[in-house]
């Protein structure tokens, strides 16, 4: 009891997030009547907050170097818009005209980063300029209007389900063979770990700690995988998401270049002075942002099947919002993709809670402001306390 104790306190930013959505899925499981857990509404979970998710993600780099991105609402929008006229008005190949659009963002991306990382703008100016400038192109784009539909091919991973290849009746079997493999993978991957960190006498949790929460996350994802297998399976957004998290958080964690982007927004100069290239880094991170940006506008056009002029709105303030609740300092050096998809996870759960209970728009705007504003208050008490 004394060790979990100390671990909840070392790490009370960490598990204070994983207790918040717990404890709000508890009580929306309550209050709705366990809707909130079916399994179409785990499904519409994920489809619905997929993009805000992706967008979490780059946000939560840019929040660790210590800047802030406004403007990934309007370039989803307009990474929409482009791909809407690609696909439907010139009738080009999906093949051609997806790498085209992440091209799109990605310049998007590199001309905020130059401004920002060469010529010393502030990244609140210049991507609310690009806020405004992209929302405006993506009614210049569309004409006002909106198109649709999307060929079928492009609205395959943003709307689709995998096929069940073993034809299961009751249940979806490929996801339960899926969801087996991970569990057992994590596993593999928790002891080859455990002992690694042993050899190298690194602290480790007590063997009953370790072995509870392996038990428990496998429980978990037990309990996933039966909400899912028992409806049409997993959707194909689902492993892009499962790849962005895993691809991001080894980036963070492991890479040379992870650790630059903590140790830019940590200490700036110190950084430079011990040789990081912190300008290349701002750049980079917004080019980042900006094909991530991409990503989301061709998920959310996909799942709509239209481009629309008023597409991405608000979207940057929802992926500051996850960004922040998951953990992330707006003061820079602190953050984890982890951390950012507990708060979409979070944000996502508020809304579709809600709006099961039948509580209106204004209502819901007005508690996610004040989660969020708690969510800061939280980062900034905890770091006095350290101090």
């Amino acid at each position: 009891m004394n060790e979990l104790k100390k671990l909840m306190k070392n790490n009370i930013e960490k598990f204070g997030m994983v207790i918040a959505l717990a404890g709000l899925i508890l009580i929306f499981s309550v209050l709705t009547g366990g809707t909130i857990l079916s399994p179409l509404n785990i499904t519409n979970l994920i489809m619905q907050n997929s993009y805000i998710i992706i967008l979490a993600i780059g946000m939560v780099l840019v929040i660790i170097t210590g800047e802030i991105d406004l403007s990934v609402g309007s370039v989803a929008a307009f990474v929409g818009a482009v791909a809407g006229v690609l696909l439907i008005n010139l009738e080009l190949s999906v093949y051609i005209a997806i790498p085209l659009a992440l091209l799109t963002g990605a310049l998007i991306g590199a001309w905020h980063g130059f401004w920002i990382a060469y010529m010393k703008i502030p990244a609140f100016i210049v991507t609310l300029a690009g806020m405004l400038l992209f929302r405006g192109l993506t009614m210049v784009t569309l004409g006002g209007r909106t198109l649709a539909p999307f060929p079928a091919e492009f609205r395959t991973i943003s709307s689709q389900f995998i096929d069940d290849w073993f034809n299961g009746n009751e249940y979806h079997l490929l996801t339960i063979v899926i969801a087996a493999v991970a569990i057992l993978s994590y596993v593999v991957y928790e002891v080859m770990r455990r002992r690694k960190n042993i050899e190298l006498n690194i602290s480790v949790e007590s063997n009953g700690l370790f072995i509870a929460k392996l038990v428990f996350i496998a429980l978990v994802m037990v309990a996933f995988t039966e909400r899912m297998a028992s409806y049409a399976g997993l959707p194909y957004i689902f492993f892009l998401l499962l790849a962005l998290v895993l691809g991001y958080t080894f980036f963070t964690n492991k890479t040379v270049s992870g650790r630059h982007v903590y140790a830019v927004g940590g200490n700036e100069k110190a950084a430079q002075l011990s040789g990081v290239k912190s300008q290349k880094v701002k750049f980079w991170v917004f080019v980042n942002m900006g094909v991530l940006s991409a990503v989301s506008g061709l998920m959310f056009a996909g799942r709509l099947n239209a481009a629309t002029p008023q597409a991405g709105q608000l979207f940057e303030l929802d992926a500051i919002a996850a960004a922040v609740i998951g953990g992330a300092s707006l003061t820079g050096g602190a953050g984890t993709v982890v951390g950012a998809l507990i708060g979409a996870l979070i944000m996502g759960l508020l809304d579709n809670g809600m709006s099961i209970m039948g509580v209106g728009i204004d209502w819901q705007q007005a508690i996610k402001a004040l989660v969020l504003l708690g969510a800061v208050a939280f980062d900034i008490i905890n770091k006095n306390k350290k101090k």
